[in-house]
């Protein structure tokens, strides 16, 4: 007689997924507020889970314990996805057995940057599985034929049973699995609707163990919340070896793919991409691509170099200082952070004199790029005063360096890097932290400023 399934209910934390048998208004693992959602839960002690089967016998037996001299060293062979922007990010290509996790906003371009890899990876003779829990088979041609020629190397799987999906990997072998989404799949061992902290989470353990024991590549596509993390228990990113943020205004061109963790390499390496009708094409130079449109003899405009992980890019800052048609003066932040540009303002006011409190103040990076760096906190108190005084700065000149609130202008790191990259993009003249100066040789044709505060600054300008 079959054992019937218990039904009971649990309540999951939507952060962490801690596991409570009641509601709790304050999760005791991570510590959020109002995270606990209530799902059903079978339990069966008949349950499939609780058996091995015979391949899953010979893997255990086989897996013992080796001292750390057996262990090999050697670095791993990598799949070359073909975008060298991800490759960079990745840290130099796919590593077999891999589970990588990629978020994003909706609209943002997720299925079709992993669709071009499985079009480079199928050119390259490489075997892919391209699961959609989400869209048709006819609706993934159609973005096929706008990329490019697929090879018969790359089948399409419409499923969202977890189960058919393994199954299907496991009948035929392939060294690359996309699934879209994660949120979609559903394990039927498992009562709780896709989507859920249950489902998510043990769906993800599932894939793992399956990359592991079959030394297959797998990407999870994961859909992230209004604040813009992954959704779904903080438990998922640490499952997964590689996790992703596809980043970039859904409206406009440019895209930034970033690591926030990797096993295999760094994570101080972007990718910058451009959406285009055919897809997504690298940006090898995006410093030129973020400078790209800059205005002629504007007044509070000017360029700063920030580093994004390794990666020198030049951006272009904006403000505009004006008289304010409200009775408490507005301040407005876009691409950097609201309160910092309210704490440099006050330093302006109360190291320098400039009487600004009672002025609306706006500033704007250029190109959508978002950074919070402190190194960018002298080009935009240079903006701001540009602005102010209607002075236009020289075109050719790059500012970058951390303002305390003394006035005093602090070093950043990447110093050389910065210097080396303003001289190959043809800039003439760098202020920077005059800290920083000693032992730096400047290339040919660039000339370095120090600055040691505020009001230094103010004396270049």
């Amino acid at each position: 007689m079959p054992v019937k399934s218990k039904q009971k209910t649990v309540f999951f934390c939507q952060e962490c997924g801690y596991e409570s048998a009641k509601w709790l208004g304050q999760c005791p693992a991570c510590h959020n507020w109002n995270s606990f959602v209530e799902e059903k839960v079978s339990s069966s002690s008949g349950s499939r889970s609780g058996r091995l089967s015979a391949a899953d016998s010979e893997t255990r037996r086989e897996n013992r314990p080796k001292p750390l001299s057996a262990i090999s060293t050697e670095a791993e062979d990598r799949l070359v996805t073909g975008l060298g922007e991800l490759d960079r990010v990745l840290g130099g290509g796919i590593v077999p057995g891999s589970l990588m996790l990629i978020g994003g906003d909706p609209g943002i371009g997720k299925s079709t940057l992993l669709l071009q890899v499985c079009k480079n990876l199928c050119n390259n003779s490489h075997k892919v599985l391209y699961v959609s829990g989400e869209e048709s088979l006819r609706q993934i041609a159609l973005r096929a034929e706008r990329i490019g020629d697929f090879s018969d190397s790359l089948e399409i799987f419409c499923e969202t049973s977890l189960e058919r999906i393994c199954d299907e990997i496991k009948k035929e072998r392939r060294e690359c699995v996309v699934i879209d989404s994660i949120q979609t799949m559903c394990n039927e061992e498992i009562s709780a609707s896709p989507g859920s902290v249950s489902q998510v989470r043990e769906t993800t353990g599932i894939l793992l163990r399956l990359a592991k024991e079959n030394n297959i590549s797998i990407f999870i596509v994961g859909h992230v919340t209004k604040e813009g993390a992954v959704a779904g228990p903080k438990v998922l990113e640490h499952i997964v070896d590689t996790v992703l943020y596809f980043e970039g205004e859904a409206k406009g061109t440019y895209r930034i793919i970033r690591s926030v963790k990797n096993r295999f390499g760094s994570t101080d390496e972007i990718g910058v991409f451009e959406m285009s009708e055919a897809g997504l094409k690298e940006v090898l130079n995006p410093s030129e691509f973020m400078l790209s449109g800059r205005p002629k003899g504007a007044s509070g405009s000017v360029v700063a170099c920030c580093m994004e992980g390794k990666r020198p890019i030049m951006v272009e800052i904006q403000a505009l200082v004006c008289d304010t048609a409200f009775n408490i003066p507005r301040r407005q932040a876009m691409g950097t952070d609201y309160n910092r540009l309210n704490l440099l303002l006050a330093v302006l006011e109360k190291r320098v004199g400039l009487r600004i409190s009672n002025l609306d103040a706006y500033l704007n990076i250029a190109g959508g790029l978002k950074i919070n760096e402190p190194a960018l906190d002298l080009a935009i108190i240079a903006a701001c005063v540009s602005s102010f005084k209607n002075i236009v700065l020289d075109e050719e000149m790059v500012v970058f360096g951390e303002v305390g609130l003394s006035g005093e202008v602090r070093a950043v790191t990447g110093i050389e890097l910065r210097i080396n990259e303003a001289a190959r993009l043809g800039f003439k003249r760098v202020i920077l932290p005059s800290s920083q100066l000693k032992g730096i040789r400047p290339p040919s044709g660039l000339e370095l400023t120090g600055v040691k505060s505020v009001a230094d600054l103010m004396e270049v300008m």
